[in-house]
């Protein structure tokens, strides 16, 4: 039954943001409320998201990808997105638009998708991992680290090369191999002192509808 003074459309939104929050831990992109009910438009999305916002129906950060909060949900905890990092050939690590020191986006994510942890995000580019489900334009949550067990995703910083890729590690003998999740690429080789682990994935936010 619709509530009190919330329109029918506005009504949908809310129940679309709760079911997303519910199924995923993170909030839907305005193309994601826009798709998922039938609107016409961004527009139309941004509209009824002013309303339940001045409603204190929903919270938002203009500043905070996926932002929206929902008042009596459990509190969020930020995440910084640092950059990019490649799932095809490895992204140069001193490119501009590729790796920050510093975050250049932030995410609002709940304790279930975070468990707790200090982790940071990274938007994948490319499609190496797309048999593991990790497609061009996903964000992979990281936690730092310097190691790594057979089998995990990292974040592999390749020291010569001056490159960072997001590959399966195995060790194999004095090499390191970095598997792609693709069986049309083949996995990179290097020696173990020319690599260090910066991290790995924990979870994986999917691109399934695009953002804005």
């Amino acid at each position: 039954m619709r509530k009190p003074g919330i329109s029918r459309t506005r009504q949908q939104i809310m129940e679309y943001i709760r079911e997303f929050y519910e199924e995923r831990g993170y909030a839907p992109t305005v193309r994601d409320i826009m798709r998922g009910c039938n609107l016409s438009s961004t527009a139309v999305v941004q509209h009824h998201l002013k309303v339940l916002e001045s409603e204190h129906q929903i919270e938002r950060d203009s500043k905070v990808f996926r932002s929206i909060q929902l008042p009596d949900r459990k509190s969020t905890i930020r995440v910084p997105v640092l950059g990019k990092i490649a799932a095809g050939t490895p992204i140069p690590i001193l490119s501009s638009d590729s790796w920050f020191s510093e975050a250049i986006d932030t995410l609002e994510l709940t304790e279930e998708i975070t468990g707790g942890k200090d982790l940071y995000a990274l938007k994948v580019s490319g499609h190496s991992m797309i048999d593991a489900l990790i497609d061009d334009g996903d964000i992979v949550l990281m936690q730092p680290t310097n190691t790594a067990e057979n089998g995990e995703m990292i974040a592999a910083w390749l020291k010569k090369e001056q490159e960072i890729t997001l590959k399966r590690y195995y060790k194999e003998n004095n090499r390191i191999r970095l598997q792609p999740a693709n069986f049309q690429m083949k996995p990179i080789y290097t020696e173990t002192e020319n690599l260090e682990v910066q991290g790995k994935v924990v979870a994986v936010l999917r691109n399934l509808q695009g953002a804005i």
